[in-house]
């Protein structure tokens, strides 16, 4: 169950040769793979091309099947690698998908061993760019593995014509040259919207089931030595030359002329759009990208072609390299070909524009300003910066001031939240734990108001991770993983390596049911029936099968006190081995995808449909937040104090609420407070339950009046006394 449907949308993949596409950036990818006669297609979810995958799996019964293309969800980034072996030794045109560079780094192995022999067959790896201050993940770039193993990057303009070219060109490149390519793709770029003339998709020349018949094997093209030696000899005074022709005789870069030839810039495809909008803003561009300064534009980022960049730098005085993140790897290749060639053109780059992070618009129309006032100062008159001005002037120290923090969160009734309550309190027992975290949404716990987790080493490495700590102690590591990365990766490097090194850690598997942190795809252990996938399967069976001995499962997280009590049993039983604790409860963005329509179809249908709700009753409530600071749950919120004599506000729970019960759980599990209030909200009630509820009204009515007429009564009295 993915965290949306695209299909409406893959309908428009069977678009003929001549009529227009128009969708989004992900959807013109998929229509350019069928275009390109792929024949086999993988990958893992993350963003920003989770939408590529469930593009794909929506796609597989409309169109893929009927074209003879064979798609699965991978394992992991490292099996979609692996997938593209298919493509060595035969005519196969394959493509994978992941998010970089986190997912490249599982990749890796398989990756290296791809380049190093090679393919026959045309091989793309779509891959999805993530850094800036937005992104999930450490701030590295694609760029690097792609030099370090000699695959060909590709970075294209983003918009569809584009795209859906580079898609195409990289299969020609990749056979032309016998090399996989990478081709990028970030948030911008698969978000992006537009239309292109769309071609005949293409069935497959040669299938999978031709190669299973007719299996080829070329020992030349395994990796294995001496062949490794050869194979790198042949990646330099072979496929290098080769890319190399192929991409000036394609014109995969592109340049857009100018009048002004004393300057230049050479942009990275990529950040084409917002450069020619930063020169928008300094009179130097139209909205139709007709530019004063000549770009050449880096379409394919490696490798870099010297004859091309040193013709654009003839006779101009300098360039202005922008080149996104860090490190600077284009600016030392291009200083290097000119240092090579004697060409004096002189090189600007990152001493421009910052050493890091995402070129916005702002970003880089304030490194081309500075450039031009130190090259061609003349150019700046027409500057037509888009300033918005606010009524009242506020600093981002004011905004600090008056906006608290908001660190990302769990959402509202989120059963991961429940798990993070009791080891506070077990922890407020027991004192604190070393506990390792690992990715997915349970990261959140490491953010206020939880406090907990000191690493985090990545997908499915949260056990692994706690493994130095396999030392006698009072207090174990607890080590914290989902249900995505147990079955991605933390069943062997973690389950298995404690079990192996007889270890006496906890590690605590929270089970959601999905790949939640991805879009809610299905998994392994999902509950739910999927035709085209194998679901079902107990992690409990799972870490029992490699050999852990004490395993306990809990169906429902929201207990709170059940959830503390599991947790004080793994940290106190000692000499039994790695302790395992599967916590279940389903992701509640899925759970109310699905329960919001079954009742707003049982509502039109006039049945009766009860929902939960909690409240919090203001005069009760002593106003100390402590059930916020146990649960941090959106919908809990403050209001002022109705007793006019107390001025702290009282807790409020507003109308995002669930009806998860987690507030109360904490309530009862600690022993806070009576102040919260289970309601029952009743659509389409029976004849009985309207006449019951009129009488009860009636009955509080009379109740409230009363009391109304003694107070004053007594209000009186006291004034006569």
């Amino acid at each position: 169950m993915a965290e949306r449907s695209f299909k409406k949308e893959v309908k428009k993949l069977h678009a003929g040769a001549g009529e227009t596409f128009q969708g989004e950036g992900i959807l013109a990818v998929t229509k350019a793979l069928l275009q390109s006669g792929v024949a086999y297609v993988g990958g893992y979810q993350g963003s920003p091309i989770s939408h590529l995958m469930d593009v794909l799996a929506d796609a597989k019964d409309e169109i893929l099947d009927d074209m003879g293309v064979h798609f699965e969800t991978s394992a992991s980034e490292a099996t979609a690698a692996a997938m593209l072996s298919a493509s060595v030794h035969y005519p196969l045109r394959g493509a994978v998908t992941w998010k970089s560079t986190v997912g490249t780094n599982v990749a890796s192995d398989a990756l290296a061993n791809l380049a190093s022999g090679g393919v026959t067959g045309g091989t793309v790896v779509v891959i999805g760019e993530d850094y800036g201050e937005g992104s999930s993940i450490m701030q590295e770039r694609t760029h690097a593995f792609a030099m370090k193993s000699h695959i060909w990057l590709l970075d294209p303009r983003p918009n569809l014509p584009s795209i859906v070219d580079a898609v195409e060109k990289s299969f020609e490149l990749s056979e032309a040259s016998n090399t996989p390519v990478m081709l990028q793709m970030r948030i911008r770029a698969c978000h992006v919207h537009g239309h292109f003339t769309a071609k005949d998709n293409v069935k497959p020349s040669f299938t999978l089931g031709d190669a299973l018949e007719n299996p080829q094997r070329d020992l030349s093209r395994i990796v294995l030595p001496p062949s490794t030696f050869v194979h790198e000899k042949e990646k330099l005074e072979d496929r290098l030359p080769a890319a190399i022709q192929f991409i000036k005789e394609h014109r995969l870069n592109e340049v857009f002329d100018g009048p002004r030839k004393d300057i230049g810039l050479v942009v990275q495809g990529g950040c084409y759009n917002t450069t020619i909008r930063a020169l928008e803003h300094l009179g130097l561009a139209d909205a139709f990208g007709n530019s004063e300064i000549p770009l050449y534009v880096l379409n394919v980022a490696f490798p870099l072609v010297d004859d091309e960049l040193l013709a654009f730098a003839q006779d101009k005085s300098a360039l202005l390299l922008i080149e996104e993140g860090g490190p600077e790897f284009i600016e030392h290749e291009i200083n290097s070909i000119f240092a090579r060639a004697g060409c004096t053109t002189r090189l600007l780059g990152k001493s421009m524009l910052p050493r890091y992070g995402e070129y916005t618009c702002d970003v880089i129309k304030d490194g081309l300003r500075q450039f031009l006032q130190q090259q061609t100062p003349d150019l700046l008159q027409d500057e037509v910066g888009i300033k918005l001005v606010p009524s009242k002037p506020l600093s981002v120290e004011a905004l600090d001031q008056a906006v608290p923090a908001r660190p990302a969160g769990f959402c509202t009734g989120c059963p991961e939240r429940p798990v993070f309550s009791a080891i506070k309190q077990l922890q407020r027992e027991q004192g604190d734990f070393h506990i390792s975290c690992d990715i997915g949404c349970h990261l959140f716990s490491i953010l206020p108001p939880f406090n907990i987790g000191a690493t985090t080493m990545g997908y499915g490495l949260g056990g692994a991770s706690a493994s130095a700590f396999n030392v006698p102690s009072s207090k174990p590591a607890i080590a914290i993983m989902g249900d995505g990365g147990f079955w991605h990766n933390g069943l062997t490097s973690g389950i298995g390596n404690s079990v192996f090194n007889k270890s006496d850690g906890v590690n605590l598997i929270i089970d959601n049911a999905y790949t939640a942190a991805t879009g809610g795809q299905d998994i392994l252990s999902s509950k739910a029936d999927n035709p085209e996938r194998s679901t079902q399967h107990s992690i409990a069976r799972a870490v029992e099968g490699v050999g852990v001995k004490w395993v306990k499962t809990l169906t429902r997280t929201y207990d709170v006190k059940a959830m503390k009590q599991a947790l004080k049993e793994a940290v106190t039983t000692k000499g039994v081995g790695p302790k395992v604790i599967v916590a279940q409860s389903e992701c509640m963005l899925n759970r109310q995808r699905r329960e919001k329509r079954e009742r707003r179809k049982e509502i039109q249908d006039g049945q009766r449909v009860v929902e939960s709700r909690f409240a919090i009753d203001g005069d009760t409530c002593t106003g100390d937040r402590a059930c916020i600071r146990l649960s941090g749950c959106p919908s809990l919120t403050v209001k002022p104090n109705p007793d006019p004599w107390r001025s702290d506000p009282v807790t409020h729970i507003d109308n995002s609420c669930v009806g998860c019960g987690l507030c109360g759980e904490n309530v009862h599990a600690d022993i806070l407070c009576p102040s919260f209030v289970k309601v029952e909200v009743v659509r389409n009630a029976g004849w009985l339950e309207r006449q019951r509820r009129r009488l009860s009204q009636a009955v509080i009515g009379w109740l409230q009046r009363r009391a109304v007429k003694r107070q004053e009564l007594d209000l009186l009295e006291g004034v006569s006394r």
